[in-house]
């Protein structure tokens, strides 16, 4: 039987990261238009309340490329242009949820983003985002992949964050 501890560390030290597996995988696409990142305010679901990038879970056979197409589509109603693997970020909450994040960006999208059920388009300068309203792990690696220089896109491969709820919206 496994031990509970492990299933719901209290700390990154009690992950053993080299047999961690994430219990769902996701996306995130942030397309980068014009010295601006685009966002959501999301309505629903995890994060719900938090300002955060489109995206959401991998549906079964759905590449991380198409699902974030995807995602960004049913959420903004906008597809992205120039999409690129970014890099990959490893999520465990101390409720039992882990997730692998198949991070992209956009080089810009073809229409105009509109509100939807799940998600409210916000755009903002990339030198002044708002991350008080965001995931308190966002400042570390953000900027880290909007000034990734293509040769230096594996600096975000391996970041890896313990989330003590899964909703903690700062106003």
């Amino acid at each position: 039987m496994p031990n509970p501890a492990r299933l719901r560390p209290r700390s990154l030290d009690e992950i053993d990261w080299a047999r961690w597996q994430p219990r769902q995988r996701a996306t995130l696409l942030f397309v980068v238009q014009d010295g601006r990142l685009l966002l959501i305010h999301k309505k629903r679901g995890l994060g719900a309340g938090k300002i955060n990038g489109p995206g959401g879970r991998i549906e079964a056979g759905e590449t991380p490329r198409a699902a974030a197409i995807r995602e960004l589509q049913e959420e903004l109603c906008v597809t992205p242009r120039g999409v690129r693997h970014g890099g990959d970020l490893f999520f465990q909450f101390v409720d039992g949820l882990s997730l692998r994040v198949h991070v992209f960006t956009a080089a810009g999208c073809l229409g105009e983003p509109r509100e939807t059920a799940e998600a409210a388009p916000l755009w903002a300068s990339v030198h002044a985002l708002p991350y008080r309203r965001m995931w308190a792990d966002d400042p570390y690696w953000l900027p880290l992949l909007l000034a990734a220089a293509p040769e230096n896109l594996h600096e975000l491969r391996g970041f890896r964050w313990l989330f003590r709820s899964k909703v903690r919206s700062r106003s």
